[in-house]
């Protein structure tokens, strides 16, 4: 029993310490700077839309990723009181994915399927937390300027192809980019997103509205995210970083093909559509699993 006796004090060291975390994450406030979190990220795929709306019509829109979009809201009247609303809030929603992971707040497990989920929460926080960083920035007047998600996503990719095997490695993050691009049409042609709702408070048009807003969103998002993979695959088997594309490159691409315009029209909806669903997101999203 003695020799056993530190191991088993670690355990419960552990399981108070998981237990504390968990409460703290799950308290009212947390939970309301999550929400938060979800209008920031909803304002951000709005902006988005407009803007490849607006490029859509010539009518001086572009077509531009998250980075575009936080630096579109800035240039507004009182934009950088709302940027600075707008980094509390990517910052809230970075730590609440992170949390997620670390805590498994959504109950997906320690499975495979379920640790996959996990690291993607974490990865998505990361891209969150840099927006957040950039929206900072800005507040600050310390913006670098940085790059667009096209020119990092053409950056890694060159690393990437240096090295032996990183054809292999870009077709894989291809491929699993198109994994992505995937489930967004699963979830468009499945609505399963609504599993994830308590609409039990909401009023009968909001209920009505749900449901094609997710699924117009997901549909978007698989669209782009399908573009992202295809290119990527093609910038590696070409060995040639400079096709590869982010979501700013993706949208641009669209314009290229026949009816580009109106089809980009379309995907823009679809982008403004899941940036409202994320507002529903914010309100009636469960967040907590048992």
């Amino acid at each position: 029993m003695q020799k056993n006796s530190p191991v088993v004090t670690a355990k419960n060291v552990a399981h108070d310490a998981h237990a504390s975390a968990h409460e703290a994450a799950t308290n009212p406030w947390s939970v309301r700077l999550a929400r938060g979190g979800y209008v920031a990220k909803g304002v951000v795929y709005l902006l988005i839309g407009v803007l490849a709306v607006k490029a859509a019509m010539g009518s001086g829109g572009k077509t531009t990723d998250n980075r575009g979009a936080i630096e579109t809201l800035y240039q507004q009247p009182f934009g950088r009181f709302l940027v600075g609303v707008a980094a509390v809030g990517l910052f809230a929603y970075a730590l609440w994915l992170f949390v997620s992971a670390a805590l498994d707040l959504e109950g997906k497990g320690t499975d495979a399927k379920g640790v996959t989920a996990r690291i993607a929460f974490a990865i998505v926080g990361g891209s969150y937390a840099a927006l957040g960083v950039l929206a900072l920035q800005l507040v600050l007047h310390r913006s670098s300027g940085g790059k667009s998600s096209d020119t990092k996503t053409q950056d890694w990719t060159a690393r990437l192809l240096k090295h032996p095997g990183g054809v292999a490695l870009v077709v894989l993050i291809g491929l699993i980019v198109l994994g992505v691009a995937g489930y967004f049409f699963f979830q468009a042609g499945t609505a399963h997103f609504r599993e994830k709702l308590n609409l039990s408070g909401a009023h009968v048009g909001e209920r009505h509205w749900v449901v094609p807003l997710g699924r117009v969103g997901y549909a978007a998002l698989g669209v782009v995210n399908t573009i992202i993979g295809i290119f990527l695959i093609i910038a590696a088997l070409r060995n040639n970083p400079g096709q590869a594309k982010g979501v700013g490159g993706a949208l641009a691409e669209i314009t290229q093909r026949p009816y580009g315009a109106l089809l980009l029209g379309i995907v823009a909806v679809g982008l403004i559509a899941y940036g409202a669903y994320t507002f529903v997101e914010a309100r009636y999203r469960q967040l907590v699993r048992a």
